[in-house]
């Protein structure tokens, strides 16, 4: 093991730093080069390992933080971000902008110097196609993130480290050539065994689906995503119960290793092995602080009633009292939001608190912090992506990150169509309704919603934001959809006069009807904020890579 640490470290220090200055061309005498490393195929496997830890993990998850889902209880990054509150000096601006860079840069020298290697030129290929899915994810965010960036494809001397910037379509005409080039070469299988997790045709294709929807490419979207469902190989992931299926997919037993998962196409692995240790579970629930995932109000009011009408109107509606909010709801949100009388982490310390007779089980949200269990500042809780096995230890959470899946290129076809005026009601049951069917959800009627009043492109919408909640996603969805005006909103939380004890959360801020105000003071400028500002650091460094609109006074 600690050979391969080392061989690993010097691999990094070798994709990171490699440039074309005369000293550092010598070729080493005692150690690897870029002159004497891309030879072999465990070579190649090497460093194509390197690069997937350029895939987002748990900050996929943090990332919700920018859009209406979630609040933290104190000020981030990511939030500052949603809130339109920040400038061009915003330390994670220059993270994100260098660190997906870096796998840039991964990506290109690999692609430079792979053909060098005696291996059977099929097999390079496939390892190729793994590096161009990879470099087609970074260049994803660099686009979601700041419109045209520098298109870099190559190594680059010192003396061109600047590269002016490239204009939006053609970066994503490029990733999306490269994409399906890539899918060419990798296998239409579900990788197992030791290559369990990497990149394969569906991972190709359905990212390339994500990608073309983002960017308003209609046909090309419904195409890929059609391409992966054609593939026969993916199906939506279930343990056997309609009222867990959709929660077990975000535990312990919706992880790939244990081969039930045929839904997750990208996702980041973990093991238990001290490395590959997070802390999201605990951070859900954490049972003696503040949670730091808030589910907010308007996350609970996306979700249907089961008569599939939204709550303002449906005859079933009618709350008067906590529970009463997650009364026949769509399933998933009591399998994604903590409803009473389910088990939880946030009190392990087995000292009932308020009406809690069994710490175990949910009864009451808790406002005030006293270490004794897990505080709110919306009222909500989130029970999705929370392993409650782990709940009481500090990062010992092993749950799969998943960063794509089946059922979001099911929701991608079924957008698709309808922006190209081409959905049917066939189309809603291939897709959106078998993701439906899962937790036992009424169907979507194209019918049943005219007669509603229903706008089938909201409806849609709402079906995404629901489906894919807490995954990172519905920053990018609000940017995409034109819909800045919904983080300019206040956050809010559930209602204080539907608490047993109202008086539980005389600490917080509320509306006059009532409902807690968690945040205040968000902005939205459409003339600015749809993108974010060019870091000053890289501005600093190469001013030719001039600034957003908006963003220079």
């Amino acid at each position: 093991m600690k050979k391969i640490t080392i061989y690993s470290l010097v691999l990094s220090m070798l994709l990171l730093g490699a440039c074309n200055d005369d000293f550092l061309e010598r070729t080493p005498l005692d150690e690897i080069s870029n002159e004497t490393f891309w030879q072999t195929e465990d070579q190649l496997i090497l460093a194509v390992n390197a690069l997937y830890a350029n895939v987002k993990a748990k900050n996929t998850i943090d990332m919700e933080n920018m859009g209406d889902n979630t609040l933290w209880p104190s000020s981030t990054a990511y939030q500052l971000i949603g809130s339109g509150n920040y400038g061009n000096d915003l330390a994670t601006l220059n993270n994100e902008y260098t660190s997906q860079y870096a796998g840039v840069r991964q990506a290109n020298l690999f692609l430079e110097n792979y053909q060098k290697a005696s291996v059977n030129p099929e097999r390079k290929e496939e390892l190729a196609a793994e590096v161009r899915v990879i470099r087609a994810l970074m260049y994803s965010y660099l686009t979601n993130f700041w419109g045209d960036v520098p298109l870099v494809t190559k190594t680059l001397r010192l003396d061109e480290v600047f590269v002016p910037r490239s204009p939006k379509e053609e970066v994503i005409d490029f990733i999306l050539q490269d994409l399906e080039e890539a899918a060419q070469h990798l296998k239409p299988t579900i990788p197992t065994g030791a290559n369990l997790g990497r990149m394969n045709r569906g991972a190709a294709l359905a990212l390339k689906a994500r990608i073309a929807l983002y960017n308003g490419r209609w046909e090309v979207a419904e195409k890929a995503a059609k391409d992966v469902m054609d593939l026969g190989i993916y199906r939506l992931f279930t343990s056997g119960d309609p009222n867990r299926n959709y929660y077990d997919l975000f535990t312990y037993k919706g992880k790939l290793a244990t081969g039930n998962n045929k839904e997750t196409i990208i996702a980041r692995l973990n093991i238990d092995v001290i490395d590959y240790h997070h802390n999201l579970s605990r951070e859900i629930q954490v049972p003696d602080q503040v949670v730091r995932w808030n589910p907010t109000k308007s996350l609970v009011d996306s979700y249907l009633m089961e008569d599939g009408l939204p709550i303002d109107k449906s005859p079933l509606y009618n709350v008067t009292k906590y529970e009463d909010v997650f009364e026949n709801r769509d399933p998933r949100m009591t399998q994604t939001i903590l409803q009473p009388g389910a088990a939880w982490g946030g009190r392990l310390d087995g000292r009932p608190a308020n009406q809690n007779p069994d710490p175990s089980i949910f009864m009451v949200p808790k406002f005030t912090s006293d270490s004794r269990g897990a505080v709110t500042i919306t009222g909500y809780y989130f029970t999705k992506y929370a392993e409650i096995s782990t709940i009481s230890s500090v990062s010992r959470d092993y749950n799969d990150f998943h960063l794509l899946r089946y059922a979001e290129v099911l929701l991608t076809y079924a957008e698709a169509r309808l922006e190209q005026g081409k959905l049917t009601q066939a189309d809603l049951d291939m897709t959106i309704n078998l993701l439906r069917d899962r937790v036992g959800m009424k169907r979507m009627d194209l019918a049943e919603l005219a007669a509603n009043g229903l706008d089938v492109r909201e409806e849609i919408r709402r079906e995404r934001r629901v489906e894919l909640a807490l995954e990172g996603q519905r920053y990018f969805d609000i940017k995409r959809w034109k819909q800045g005006h919904l983080l300019a909103e206040d956050t809010k939380g559930t209602n204080v006069n539907w608490l047993s004890n109202p008086a539980s959360a005389s600490n917080l801020r509320r509306d006059p009807q009532g409902f807690i105000i968690a945040l205040s003071g968000r902005t939205f400028d459409p003339a600015k904020h749809y993108l974010w500002p060019i870091p000053l650091s890289q501005l600093e460094r190469f001013p030719g890579l001039g600034q957003n609109p908006g963003w220079d006074r």
